[in-house]
């Protein structure tokens, strides 16, 4: 073999790399490293979610980038692969099915290709029995503590908005309210229930998007009731046409429901003639018992509303006062208490003449009149409004209401001595309905002589205490006082000075029906030319009372009528104040009709805006035309409030 010198030997393998490249650049092949693997990435859907404990399931989906072999996820909820009954279940398709308990819980999906690679969702677990009446429970605190899946950390403009809204036939004035796992057609649905002004009432699927409706219901149809020709009250048939209720009068106050019976009892108003047709009108309202499942009515309902009362007051005839379906009003929300449904009215726009009542009929047959009471027998007005408020109630089954100005007479002595104008009212329902206790102010001639009602705002039961004051109760109304009472001990009347256990100025004018969790109460209060912040003021157990300065307020300044909080929390913790901006109601506000706005604050610091329905760009969560006193609803990771045309539905954003 013939051997070239070293340098030779270099130099013809430098000439071979040469060649080479020559080659591949003359067409030649060659082989380029492969690219490197793309990585795995892992998306679940949706990241948040809710359901009912024990019946509701939630489908997971998981979307795995660059499988190649498309071996999928393993599925595990809070980190056991495929969950177990305590936490729930997950199958290999992302079915979870609830635990019996509540509480929050991590979905988790994992790659088979490469374990490094996951995704997470948080589900919340709600064992919530329903939203049955106005404000929440009968002692009108305006909470939901079995709120799992609304955190004050996942309710702001990138994931929390509006999911869907239900189209309706009028003005909603009654607060949605919710029913979980409720059978309708051989399946299980959560529902919501809406009335309006034009006598209608809806059942929605509560979490269906687009909105599913499930039934409607006129209640003016021969079904429910109603004759020929009858309609909803045209707004200038009654009132003193300022056009507050507008342009029709059907179903203003919240209805309210029984889970054991699955019964809901509404009030209807309604007429014959009138609204220029040159018939007298005639004028109707029935209590209506109708089936939750069916919306057909049942308990021998519906009941034409009547009733009277001894007495020589306004509108009386031969020393006895009837109640007038024209001028009396269901402002407030209806109460049931012991199998007895309690229904509460004032009037239209303060005309006269006309009283406060309250009425209560057998739930289990509708045609049974209990009970009757009357604010003002031997005079007038007192009418029972509470800006939508109903009746508190407390372990006993006593009613407590609040009236508007009028005639008082109750610290007398000697007859009359039974109208109860501007007043706080402690009834008893043990046999009928009779005055117990009660508190008005030393100024009740002033508040009387100035059309300041203390009854313009609603009534909440705090619970019990061990401190110097077991019973407590708190209330205020146009003045903007709020006064902290002793439900055993109310004060009755003292022209020298309040027998309460503490008042203090906490707002302009309160419109609204006080929310108090945690020992914190919230109000946003504004009278008529006003506006006012949400409010927190704190509780001091030991002390028994306020402290009279706020703990904190909102940035945002609510318009009259201000507004009435609710707050869902799980537990004594994640607390969220829900409060809609309806000053934008419509005739006769200032501000037209504009749309509500919804808000979300930390109960913790209301300082601090969590989130609301204006924020985010191109009207993503514009709600309807504002209804006044509206109260939002909050279920099941859901805040439902109703507006003009429609009730909107928000939640976790898909």
């Amino acid at each position: 073999m013939v051997r070239y010198p070293q340098v030779v030997r270099w130099s013809l393998l430098g000439w071979g790399v040469a060649a080479v490249a020559l080659l591949a650049g003359c067409g030649g092949s060659s082989s380029a490293p492969p690219p490197p693997p793309q990585q795995i990435s892992v998306a679940i859907h949706p990241q948040g979610a809710s359901v009912v404990a024990g019946s509701q399931q939630q489908q997971f989906s998981a979307t795995v980038t660059n499988d190649a072999k498309g071996l999928g996820v393993t599925w595990a909820v809070d980190g056991i692969t495929g969950g177990n009954a305590s936490v729930g279940t997950i199958s290999s398709s992302g079915l979870y099915v609830p635990p019996a308990a509540a509480g929050t819980h991590t979905v988790k999906a994992t790659s088979v290709a490469d374990v490094s690679r996951s995704a997470s969702a948080t589900i919340g677990i709600t064992d919530l029995a329903g939203i049955t009446t106005y404000h929440y429970n009968l002692a009108r605190d305006g909470v939901n503590s079995q709120e799992y899946a609304l955190t004050t950390a996942n309710v702001n403009r990138n994931t929390f908005g509006k999911l869907f809204s239900c189209a309706v036939d009028g003005a909603v004035y009654t607060q949605p309210l919710w029913v979980p796992s409720l059978n309708l057609g051989g399946s299980a649905h959560n529902v919501f229930f809406v009335a309006t002004q034009h006598d209608s009432l809806y059942a929605f699927d509560a979490d269906a998007s687009p909105c599913q409706p499930l039934w409607q219901v006129n209640l003016l149809d021969v079904a429910h009731g109603g004759t020929a020709n009858e309609t909803p009250v045209c707004w200038n048939d009654v009132g003193n046409g300022y056009q507050d209720i507008q342009p029709e009068i059907g179903v203003t106050g919240t209805p309210v429901i029984d889970l054991a019976t699955k019964t809901l009892y509404v009030v209807s108003k309604s007429e014959v003639g009138g609204c220029a047709t040159g018939i007298p009108p005639v004028f109707h309202q029935r209590l209506h018992a109708i089936d939750l499942v069916t919306g057909n009515e049942k308990f021998n309902a519906p009941m034409n509303i009547s009733a009277s009362v001894p007495g020589m007051g306004d509108g009386s005839s031969g020393g006895v006062l009837s109640f007038n379906p024209q001028t009396h009003n269901v402002r407030s929300g209806l109460a049931l208490v012991n199998g007895v449904v309690y229904i509460c009215w004032a009037s239209h726009e303060d005309k006269f003449p006309y009283h406060g009542w309250i009425i209560g009929y057998n739930a289990s047959n509708v045609q049974q009149r209990l009970a009757v009471f009357n604010s003002s027998p031997n005079g007038g007005l007192a009418g029972i409004w509470m800006s939508g408020g109903a009746p508190a109630v407390d372990a006993s089954g006593n009613l407590y209401v609040a009236t508007g100005n009028g005639t008082f007479d109750a610290d007398q002595a000697g007859p009359p001595n039974t109208d109860y104008g501007d007043s706080l009212l402690k009834i008893s329902t043990s046999s009928g309905l009779s005055v117990l206790d009660f508190f008005t102010p030393s100024n009740q001639s002033f508040l009387n002589s100035v059309d300041a009602d203390l009854g313009s705002g609603g009534i909440v039961l705090l619970p019990d205490q061990t401190g110097p004051v077991a019973h407590l109760l708190v209330g205020g109304g146009k003045d903007g006082n709020l006064f902290l009472v002793d439900r055993d001990n109310m004060g009755k009347y003292n022209v020298i000075a309040n027998q309460v256990v503490q008042s203090w100025p906490a707002n302009n004018g309160s419109f609204s029906t006080p929310a108090f969790w945690q020992s914190r109460l919230y109000v946003a209060g504004a009278e008529q030319g006003t506006t006012d912040h949400l409010r927190s003021y704190t509780f001091n157990p030991s002390t028994g009372q306020f402290s009279s300065a706020p703990a904190s307020s909102s940035a945002h300044s609510f318009p009259f009528p201000g507004a009435t909080a609710a707050i869902s929390s799980s537990g004594n913790a994640n607390g969220i104040v829900w409060a809609v901006d309806t000053s934008g109601y419509g005739v006769p506000s200032p501000f037209g009709t504009t749309p509500a706005v919804l808000y979300a604050f930390d109960a913790a610091n209301v300082a601090n805006e969590l989130w609301d329905s204006s924020q985010a760009p191109g009207g993503r969560d514009q709600a309807g035309a504002a209804v006044k006193f509206t109260v939002p609803t909050v279920a099941n990771g859901k805040v439902y409030i109703g507006t003009r045309t429609e009730v909107d539905v928000y939640g976790l954003l898909p």
